[in-house]
């Protein structure tokens, strides 16, 4: 079964350039019963209809984060690394050796880029078997790992075999009596990331005529306009439209990686474009698509391991599309073996009159709690809602998981440790001039700056997201069922 648009509907944006809507005039020319060519007074309904309800769809990011100043081009911070030593590593060919070739966690590693010491005791474990080893050598050159197993003369014989996907890790270190100490310290691993601002920019524009003449339809909008007067309607419309540029450019935009890339240039250099969140969490979080259809607990347990892996942060959101939304409801409730197809979950007095609930605002699940909430954005027919349904080569996201609370990082710029959300917008400001939210207007039409016979309203501003801890965050993407 599907749903369609009638005839003559669609949710297509209203606005045209430079122009004005043509259903804002009544026909006094015309010569059919729809126009005022006729005798009899038709019944006006004067008041605009709020068909799309509320239109905006801002207000994620106020939710999970907060907004900071910043006096530089670029935003720089340092995240900590992990403490343990943990990798994935090759067995040689004589079952007493250990190449490295990535962290534990899948991140990049070199063979020589490992903390791993003689002396150290290491846990080598694959599909097999489990052996403790103690590291007799570490190649100072090669960063070949030399071991023995506790309990027999290779990794080979206790039952390691040679592969490349063998984990290992330290869990401490054995001298004999008399022995000389380490031969070398291991410092803690330093990651840095930066982002930089992009200015962002709109324009309303009304001549002196249009601005003086009223018109029969009253208007209204997100940004409290109401009136006779159509500019009113247009240029809310435009700073509400803005508005929501702010949220989506910090949700979607990418930096620029392609030398060759079809970007805008000029005097003062190429676009660079910034990382928005979509972007920070693909290349630094996690990926799923463990909730689809199909999904039970046991394929959204997939998600708290790789919550165990990272921070293990109790108290996460969900904001997701609907069609997400409602599988997780119904993943819940074939959770409830009371009630015929489990429809009788959620709060209930036994009261034969209440109305039944099918939804969940939270569930706790393991040591986590989620609380889940639908994202307007990932719904609206005009941004990632005409394009989540398409199909899994589109690359749909379905929601997204956010950790609450701060994380401490340490800030270039400060020269010390804070304690920040998450997620948090910077712009651009200084003593003198703050871009956080510019609005100006110039010409002739109400305060007076120019002979120009028309009103320019101007928007601007320069900023970007900073997101810290990007492997606590998960982004649910995949087909939909």
């Amino acid at each position: 079964m599907a749903v369609n648009y009638g005839s003559g509907y669609a949710p297509a944006p209203a606005a045209t350039k430079g122009s004005l809507l043509a259903g804002a005039y009544l026909d006094f020319t015309g010569t059919t019963d729809t126009t005022w060519a006729q005798q009899y007074l038709p019944e006006l309904l004067e008041k605009e209809s709020e068909v799309f309800g509320n239109r905006s769809i801002s207000g994620f990011l106020s939710k999970v984060g907060a907004e900071e100043a910043m006096a530089s081009d670029q935003v720089v911070w340092s995240e900590q690394g992990r403490l343990h030593l943990g990798y994935t590593v090759t067995v040689g060919g004589t079952g007493t050796t250990l190449t490295v070739t990535a962290n534990s966690d899948g991140s990049t590693a070199t063979a020589t880029d490992h903390g791993v010491r003689a002396g150290d005791m290491m846990v080598v474990a694959d599909a097999d078997a489990t052996v403790k080893c103690f590291v007799t050598a570490v190649n100072s050159t090669t960063g070949v790992i030399t071991v023995k197993p506790y309990t027999n003369t290779q990794l080979n014989a206790a039952g390691i075999a040679d592969q490349a996907d063998v984990k290992a890790f330290v869990f401490g270190s054995e001298y004999v009596k008399g022995s000389v100490g380490r031969d070398s310290s291991n410092d803690p691993g330093f990651k840095s990331y930066s982002n930089n601002p992009i200015i962002i920019k709109d324009k309303f524009e009304v001549s002196g005529s249009d601005a003086s003449a009223i018109g029969w339809v009253e208007v209204s909008g997100e940004e409290g306009q109401t009136g006779y007067l159509w500019y009113l309607k247009a240029e809310g419309d435009t700073r509400a439209r803005f508005n929501d540029y702010l949220e989506m450019v910090c949700i979607e935009a990418e930096k620029v990686t392609n030398a060759t890339s079809a970007t805008q240039t000029d005097a003062e250099g190429s676009l660079k474009g910034t990382e928005g969140l979509f972007a920070a969490v693909n290349s630094r979080g996690n990926v799923s698509d463990a909730i689809d259809g199909t999904s039970d607990l046991s394929e959204f347990d997939l998600v708290l391991k790789q919550l165990d892996k990272n921070g293990a942060i109790e108290e996460n959101m969900l904001f997701i599309d609907r069609a997400t939304s409602l599988n997780i409801d119904d993943m819940l409730a074939a959770q409830n073996s009371y009630g015929d197809g489990g429809t009788s979950f959620g709060v209930f007095d036994n009261d034969a009159d209440m109305a039944l609930n099918l939804g969940f605002s939270g569930f706790r699940r393991g040591s986590y709690d989620f609380y889940k909430s639908d994202w307007k954005y990932l719904n609206d027919a005009s941004t990632r809602g005409a394009i989540n349904g398409i199909s899994s080569k589109a690359d749909p996201v379905k929601g997204v998981l956010i950790p609450a609370g701060v994380s401490s990082v340490y800030d270039q710029a400060l020269g010390k440790n804070l304690k920040r959300p998450f997620l948090h917008v910077r712009y651009r400001a200084s003593q003198t001039e703050s871009r956080q939210y510019k609005t100006w207007v110039t010409g002739s039409v109400g305060a007076t700056t120019s002979d120009l016979d028309a009103m320019e309203v101007n928007y601007l501003s320069e900023r970007c997201l900073v997101v810290q801890g990007a492997n606590n965050f998960v982004i649910f993407k995949g087909s939909y069922s």
